[in-house]
């Protein structure tokens, strides 16, 4: 039987590099957006292309309605999930200096990347440990994709980076707690990769690069992320849970 997984914000960008690798691995795929189901037809259509049966889950994950007919959804549709991929989440609405971060722009932040991210894992996590209970063999595991900002500080955006280092805790509390169901928990920290949402600063990234802000003379890509989530899924990381992999070209290694 066939291995589900579920990718949060998997209609584009970092998540559905990662979805285009699970398809390749053979998993179904729940996809998980707030768009209309119509404007993600072609990536639907393209992860269908490797095989896989392809179900769209619409909804917001700071919702919690929505998070509720996620849920509903994977158990209707598929009534297992073996993968959990925490991908969603947003980019500050305007950069702005930490003195001038607006309470509204604030709360619109965290309630997508880290409040929803955190109810939707605690109501798929219950769900993951009834699973192994009831099929000790099955292979369970929850990524959270997160990003080096978890540790790298930047004044023009301070909630991004704070809500990047709670799901660093969250990953590593998971790890504590799932490990009394043998299901281990990991986190990708992805640095900069050519996504839609480096958009505005596209320019800014690339002359970074340019300069030697990475090791390796280029961007990231989400296909890059996606290697990193098989590879996990796959098992070829064993005995390793709670462990936090770095996808950023070197940009993180201290240097002198």
């Amino acid at each position: 039987m066939s291995r589900v997984a579920l990718v949060t914000g998997g209609s584009r960008g970092i998540g559905l590099g990662i979805a285009k690798k699970l398809a390749e691995e053979g998993f179904n795929l729940a996809i998980n957006g707030v768009r209309e189901e119509a404007s993600v037809r072609e990536a639907l259509e393209e992860l269908k292309g490797f095989g896989v049966r392809v179900e769209y889950l619409q909804g917001n994950i700071a919702s919690s309605e929505d998070r509720e007919a996620i849920i509903s959804g994977m158990i209707a549709k598929f009534g297992k999930i073996d993968v959990l991929v925490n991908n969603a989440g947003v980019a500050p609405r305007t950069r702005s200096d930490i003195f001038d971060i607006t309470e509204d722009d604030f709360d619109h932040l965290m309630n997508i990347n880290q409040k929803g991210t955190f109810f939707l894992t605690q109501a798929i996590a219950k769900w993951m440990a009834e699973l192994k209970v009831a099929t000790p063999d099955s292979e369970i595991s929850i990524i959270n994709v997160t990003s080096i900002s978890a540790t790298v500080a930047s004044k023009t955006r301070a909630s991004y980076c704070m809500s990047k280092a709670s799901l660093a805790m969250l990953s590593q509390v998971l790890a504590v707690k799932m490990a009394e169901f043998n299901i281990p928990v990991y986190e990708i920290r992805p640095g900069v990769i050519e996504t839609d949402m480096i958009e505005k600063v596209r320019e800014t990234y690339h002359q970074g690069v340019k300069n030697g802000m990475t090791l390796e003379p280029r961007m990231g890509v989400p296909e890059d992320i996606g290697k990193v989530v098989a590879t996990l899924v796959r098992g070829d990381l064993p005995y390793s849970t709670g462990q936090v992999i770095c996808v950023d070209g070197g940009m993180t290694i201290a240097r002198m």
